[in-house]
């Protein structure tokens, strides 16, 4: 079989994977946002529950020097060495990362999930390479961010800064250093000034993060991420907010408390959720043995399934008995009437859809070259958190809360798919036409309802005036993928449901951590 050679073929048979990518923009607001002035510093926040530290000072930051001294005037002077020419770059560099590093960080990384969501095309064989860790740059490149690997790296990532920044907390507190622009007023402020101590940098503390946690999740992106991380920590002391040891210690202390979650993300199972062909054949086997009609891939040449076993990877909120026991029952049988309505409400659905529900369809696909749907969450939480003021360590213990919770859904949604192996609605009835393309993995349950139904909770329970709305969103979300005729009916509110179940254990985490 001849490998398809043409860009554009290529790309639309790749993205059948997935879903057809929607026209929306995965930078989020770059350009508008004001610079961010909490209006709560949270200072307690070094006495908040960490999420893998055993305790906040699990790492030692070093005492600083002290501000009379030789050293720290010099540094003080390198600032005003900075200020002295700012050029309109440096000026709008600064600008950007005060929006806050948390916010900046989340677009950068939904940036990336969105550049490396793009399934590889087949070999001339027909067989399907797959993304290499440990050859990273080599076709296909690694990773093939889809939305199970994006919601992996979005909960590491955003715990890993979570921990760390609790980690600054404590040290601020310790040791209580004002901002520069406190001990010399020549110094100009060209952020909003503070009471909280500067030392670590908590900025610094988050690049460090982000610097080290590239290593893992995306290895061809390291020397891009390297570079942000410079931008950022230098704005800092170009808007004369820290000196340079300040930044030197906040990043040490990202660094180190990443290495521990990359750690943990080496031995999650993550690495065994591919399969080999034996594995998936058991998996039909064992369906098909249970009477029903198993789930088949309706790619030409036929994909592998994505990530079959990934419904075993280690998840944040519960163990693994938990996450079976969170597995939804059975989906209608597949020679039942109610199957057969449920496969007709669909045909229904995408035989005359309205200009509405082509909207809907569209707007929540998240398919290839998107940031997911995990990402669009995130999208939808930043834009709610930025006029509420938060401090940089709230909004990663938001973010922390949410992505832990699309992980563990996906881990649940992807362990419930495998275990029923439920065909598609157009392997049902091949009249179905999708509008999205199908996704190649098996239909009960939704993974956009369930995602959807984890980060409604979530978000409703940090912003309770706006619960109503995040129901209405994850609802709408849910009954997309049976607009586009991805999905059956019952695939959409077993999610739903079982999004809710996974999403209430990141509130219960809430409600004990401390900062509420």
């Amino acid at each position: 079989m001849k490998r398809v050679i043409l860009p554009i073929t290529i790309l639309v048979v790749a993205s059948t994977l997935l879903y057809t990518s929607c026209s929306k923009a995965v930078k989020g607001r770059t350009d508008d946002i004001p610079a961010l002035s909490p209006s709560n510093n949270d200072l307690n926040a070094g006495t908040w529950k960490t999420i893998l530290l055993s305790k906040p000072n699990q790492f030692d930051v070093a005492a600083p020097v002290a501000t009379n001294s030789p050293g720290y005037v010099g540094e003080l002077n390198e600032i005003k060495g900075l200020q002295q020419n700012l050029s309109d770059d440096q000026k709008n560099s600064i600008s950007y990362w005060s929006a806050g590093c948390v916010l900046r960080w989340n677009e950068i990384l939904r940036e990336l999930v969105a550049k490396h969501n793009l399934p590889p095309y087949q070999n001339e064989d027909g067989s399907y390479p797959l993304p290499n860790a440990a050859n990273p740059f080599s076709y296909p490149e690694f990773p093939f961010s889809n939305p199970p690997y994006a919601a992996r790296a979005y909960a590491y990532i955003s715990a890993a800064q979570y921990d760390a920044l609790v980690a600054a907390w404590h040290y601020k507190k310790v040791y209580n250093r004002a901002a520069p622009y406190k001990f010399d007023p020549s110094i100009k402020t060209l952020v909003p000034t503070s009471d909280l101590p500067s030392y670590p940098s908590e900025d610094a503390v988050v690049a460090g993060v982000m610097a080290e946690m590239m290593k893992l999740f995306f290895p061809t992106e390291v020397a891009y991420i390297e570079q942000r991380a410079a931008e950022a920590t230098k704005s800092r002391m170009m808007a004369g907010a820290n000196v340079r040891s300040e930044i030197a210690a906040g990043e040490a202390l990202g660094r180190a408390v990443a290495q521990a979650f990359a750690a943990r993300g080496r031995t999650d199972n993550t690495g065994k959720a591919v399969g080999t062909q034996a594995d998936w054949s058991k998996l039909e086997m064992d369906c098909i043995a249970k009477g029903e009609k198993p789930w088949l891939s309706l790619e030409t040449p036929i994909r592998p399934p994505m990530l079959p076993f990934y419904g075993k990877v280690k998840a944040f909120l519960f163990d693994s008995a938990t996450c079976v026991a969170l597995r939804p029952g059975p989906p209608p049988a597949t020679g039942s009437d109610l199957m057969k309505k449920e496969t007709e409400e669909i045909y229904q659905f995408v035989k005359n859809p309205s200009r509405e529900q082509i909207r809907i369809v569209h707007y929540w696909a998240d398919g290839a070259g998107t940031y997911t749907p995990p990402g669009h969450w995130n999208a939808i939480a930043a834009e709610d958190f930025i006029p509420r003021n938060y401090s940089e360590i709230r909004w990663a213990r938001n973010l922390a809360l949410l992505n832990m919770a699309l992980m563990d859904a996906a881990i649940v949604c992807w362990e419930t798919k495998y275990y029923y192996f439920n065909p598609r609605p157009s392997q049902m009835n091949p009249a179905i036409k999708t509008i999205t393309g199908i996704p190649n993995f098996p239909a009960y349950i939704s993974g956009h309802s369930t995602f959807s139904g984890a980060a409604a909770e979530v978000l409703g329970y940090m912003i309770p005036e706006r619960s109503a709305a995040y129901q209405s969103l994850a609802q709408e979300a849910s009954v997309s993928r049976m607009y586009g005729g991805i999905h059956y009916r019952s695939d959409c509110e077993a999610g739903l449901v079982t999004g809710k179940k996974v999403g209430l254990f990141a509130v219960s985490r809430a409600r004990t951590d401390g900062a509420d």
